[in-house]
């Protein structure tokens, strides 16, 4: 009884919840390597090698070269890349400006026609396009709690009753020469079989990102003490993002270059480098080190800048947070797979693939069973 009752809700809750599950699967599907392709993009607008004899401009000049080509922009965080070829990112208040680092040449956002695919992707995938965030954002997220139902209820509806080696082959592996309904349900238990564990790291990180008492039950788990006012810690935001409360263009760059080659002295290995710019009465200045392609917040490294002294007043790592961000940053990026990189990524990529599968297997099965009742019913 308790397993017939668990398959119909198991069913119930897939069609209900299955075009919502759907979308996020696909458009989970087209984000899986946004980062690479984002930067594959760039790179054709990349200057190149430097001629023999160019020094990079200082960052103040390179601040003041945005202003003067884009007056209404309030730049507030530079990017640097340790690619001698790549130019400097500038975010301002509307968008991102290029600036090549030798010449002081700016460009826009060239590469926007990805950016928007892939903003468009991550609308859908958040919150569905929803324009307010609000019943988008709240069905998504409702969404992924029922299909983390789906996960688990269909893990207990798989395990086989007679456990033999005939019966464990019919639902781990494809069985050719299958039609209809025999196909639909073979392949349905195959794919939830082989990305089960993928799958439930997916859908349970969704359901921390998507609500905050999923996200304190996470420090709480790990004996930390949850953020203040409900707040998601540990990786909700990208370190290398622009702080856009700094709405004046900041004026005082001094002794930035010298803190840009320190912070490459003491993270020898970084990647990219991001500096937010200080603002009047601004003591300090913080760089957000990455040694990674980005979304791996265990290759981050903060270091803060004591701008009178011109020396590293304070250094933050991933080994320093709590167990509590540590895990919770764990799964805000396991969940997209970037932790463990672009073998991560293809994992979550082919996760997202398999949701789509499962939910057209699915659904086939219940607009067979419902066939096939209406059938018996009109034979009667």
């Amino acid at each position: 009884m308790f397993r017939k009752v668990l398959f119909w809700v198991h069913l119930t809750t897939g069609v209900v919840t299955a075009a919502v599950v759907l979308i996020m699967s696909v458009t989970g599907v087209a984000l899986t390597y946004q980062k690479q392709m984002t930067e594959w993009a760039d790179r054709a607008y990349w200057p190149g090698q430097p001629t023999a004899g160019e020094h990079p401009l200082p960052v103040e000049a390179l601040v003041a070269r945005v202003l003067e080509d884009y007056p209404a922009a309030s730049p507030s965080a530079v990017r640097f890349y340790s690619d001698p070829e790549a130019p400097a990112s500038v975010s301002t208040s509307g968008g991102t400006v290029f600036v090549n680092r030798y010449t002081g040449e700016t460009s826009g956002d060239r590469a926007e026609s990805i950016r928007g695919f892939f903003r468009v992707m991550t609308d859908w995938h958040r919150w569905l396009a929803d324009d307010t965030r609000s019943w988008g954002r709240a069905l998504t997220g409702a969404s992924n709690l029922a299909f983390l139902f789906i996960v688990f209820s269909g893990m207990y509806l798989w395990w086989p009753r007679n456990w033999s080696l005939s019966s464990l082959r019919s639902v781990t592996w494809f069985k050719g020469g299958l039609r209809g309904k025999a196909r639909d349900f073979n392949w349905h238990n195959v794919f939830g079989f082989w990305s089960a564990i993928p799958l439930v790291l997916v859908v349970a990180s969704g359901v921390v990102i998507s609500y905050p008492w999923a996200s304190n039950l996470v420090y709480v788990l790990s004996g930390s003490e949850a953020p203040a006012g409900g707040r998601r810690g540990g990786g909700a935001r990208s370190a290398g993002g622009s702080d856009s409360s700094l709405e004046t263009p900041p004026m005082d760059l001094s002794g930035v270059d010298g803190m840009l080659l320190q912070a490459g002295e003491v993270v020898p290995d970084w990647r990219s480098m991001n500096v937010t710019l200080p603002s009047h009465g601004m003591d300090t200045v913080t760089f957000a080190i990455d040694t990674s392609i980005g979304g791996q917040p265990q290759a981050r490294t903060t270091l803060v800048f004591d701008r009178l002294s011109g020396q590293v007043a304070s250094r933050g790592a991933f080994a320093d947070q709590s167990r509590g961000q540590r895990a919770r940053s764990w799964l805000r990026y396991v969940h997209t797979g970037e932790y463990y990189g672009f073998v991560g990524q293809t994992i979550a990529g082919i996760a997202s693939l398999v949701g789509v599968f499962l939910v057209y297997t699915g659904f086939a099965l219940v607009v067979r069973r419902f066939t096939a009742w209406r059938a018996r019913r009109r034979s009667a």
